[in-house]
């Protein structure tokens, strides 16, 4: 046993402090980014926001309407073949420069993913997504689909540590998902007591990352445009976003009516709701580590996504960035005890 005795931060520990900006507008401001990858040397361009692969998230409708704003969605491993053909013929190409297919590590995950990715050669990105990326079958399964899929994007994750973003993008992987229990209804830490903040996770992993020409994704923890800056200004190269982007129309979710109001429900995927509903049952050596709730139905998707740029591009605005990239360099964050007076509630 030992103790780290440094002071790790979270979102809300800390704030943006202003600079002397030349920019006039925030309409000066530009959120494009171009990325390019270090294994697959594809070259991306887009806003690099990513819908969650969570079943009420990622979903085909929300792809479709995120596309036409150049942001991500990383599409939940819950569809079936025939449902990607059906989808891969009825959409435009570009739809595909932002879609990742999700999987798991398993035999049959594998076969699945194979079997998607002969569908259409416009599928160019993979997201090999696991609660605990230190197993060292996530790394032979990141090796194994590198030598299988030289030319495609991989992401892999979830880690919070260095060593474990070096491992995995010398393994192979493009992108690293970085993140463990900072999710609105995800409960590993309350469950395991295993986690780190995610701040100071994203500080230390981009750092070991782009050392390697690799890249990685804050996962969780964002719960408004503020943190999705602080987690840009930290050193993340995208940002996924989960309970923000849930309560929409696109996320397929199921609908219940209380009181003459609309609601969704919205769970988390290690969660026992989740787990009945994809595998019938939880397995006798698990437990279950995320929550349901109910949200207030939210409509569109469109509203949410214009609220979150334009609070990014006024992030920027007030510390002189004119690109997400930029924003990294010109970030100083001062520690806080109180992030915004709540004396009185949005009416």
């Amino acid at each position: 046993m030992r103790i780290e005795e440094n002071i790790k931060l979270g979102f809300k520990d800390v704030l943006i402090r202003p600079k002397r900006s030349m920019l006039k507008s925030r309409s000066e401001v530009n959120l494009l980014r171009n990325i390019s990858f270090k294994h697959s040397k594809i070259i991306w361009k887009g806003i690099p926001i990513i819908a969650s692969n969570m079943d009420t998230v990622g979903t085909f409708s929300m792809a479709k309407s995120l596309s036409h704003f150049n942001i991500f969605t990383i599409i939940n491993k819950y569809y079936s073949i025939s449902m990607w053909k059906n989808f891969i013929i009825n959409n435009k190409p570009n739809v595909f420069n932002y879609i990742m297919v999700s999987t798991g590590t398993s035999n049959s995950d594998y076969l699945k993913l194979k079997s998607i990715l002969s569908l259409s050669p416009l599928l160019k990105y993979i997201c090999i997504d696991v609660a605990n990326g230190y197993l060292d079958h996530v790394v032979s399964f990141v090796k194994k689909i590198r030598i299988v899929f030289p030319d495609k994007v991989i992401c892999v994750g979830n880690v919070v540590t260095c060593e474990m973003v070096e491992e995995l993008i010398l393994s192979g992987a493009d992108i690293v998902k970085v993140g463990i229990g900072p999710g609105s209804v995800c409960t590993t830490r309350s469950k395991t007591g295993i986690g780190y903040p995610q701040l100071s996770a994203i500080i230390e992993c981009a750092d070991a990352a782009h050392g390697l020409k690799g890249h990685i994704i804050s996962d969780g923890g964002c719960t408004n445009s503020g943190d999705i800056a602080k987690a840009f200004g930290a050193g993340s190269d995208f940002v996924m976003l989960g309970g923000m982007f849930a309560g929409h129309i696109e996320c397929e979710g199921e609908i219940i009516i209380e009181n003459n109001k609309k609601f969704m429900i919205f769970y988390g995927m290690s969660s026992k709701h989740a787990m009945e509903l994809h595998s019938g049952k939880i397995d006798h050596y698990k437990t279950d580590e995320g929550k349901i709730v109910k949200l207030l139905f939210k409509g569109s998707i469109n509203n949410t996504i214009s609220d979150i740029l334009g609070g990014l591009r006024s992030s920027c605005t007030y510390v002189g960035a004119q690109n997400i990239k930029e924003l990294t360099k010109r970030t100083t964050f001062i520690r806080v005890s109180e992030q915004e007076n709540k004396i009185f509630n949005a009416y």
